[in-house]
């Protein structure tokens, strides 16, 4: 089964220099935990909530002055969506992350594929239960998950 027939498409992006409160905002109305930054129609980096607490609020950094570009994590792992699950998976697995941003061949961000869509989407419980739990011993090894 290929990534593409199991990523959620339509993922909307924020631009590098976006504030932290507008990107908080944007994850508040979509309902979810992690944004990808894209520069020019190109993956830049991830954000996720806990970038936001960790990197910045805790250090008493302002939301409204604190752009995105300087709490991403540049240099993130992705996927192709022509690749195998498997190979989905197992990035996952070697990187120690819930969810992969999804590139076409023109490295194109086109969706987002996540422990709950391997979960769900291939009916495969070996392999999602299997990477989950990769997934998890590594956070546990990091001291989060």
């Amino acid at each position: 089964m290929k990534v593409s027939e199991v990523m959620t498409r339509g993922v909307e992006c924020v631009k590098p220099e976006a504030s932290l409160e507008e990107a908080a905002a944007k994850m508040k109305s979509l309902d979810v935990g992690a944004l990808p930054i894209c520069d020019n129609d190109r993956l830049a980096g991830m954000i996720t909530d806990r970038d936001i607490t960790v990197r910045a609020t805790a250090e008493g950094e302002s939301p409204k002055v604190i752009h995105v570009r300087d709490i991403m994590t540049p240099g993130i792992v992705w996927c192709f969506e022509d690749e195998d699950v498997q190979e989905a998976s197992r990035k996952m697995k070697e990187h120690q992350v819930r969810r992969l941003p999804v590139l076409n061949r023109d490295k194109r961000l086109v969706g987002m594929v996540s422990l709950g869509d391997l979960a769900v989407e291939t009916g495969n419980d070996r392999l999602a239960g299997d990477t989950l739990q990769a997934v998890s011993e590594g956070g546990a090894r990091k001291g989060s998950s």
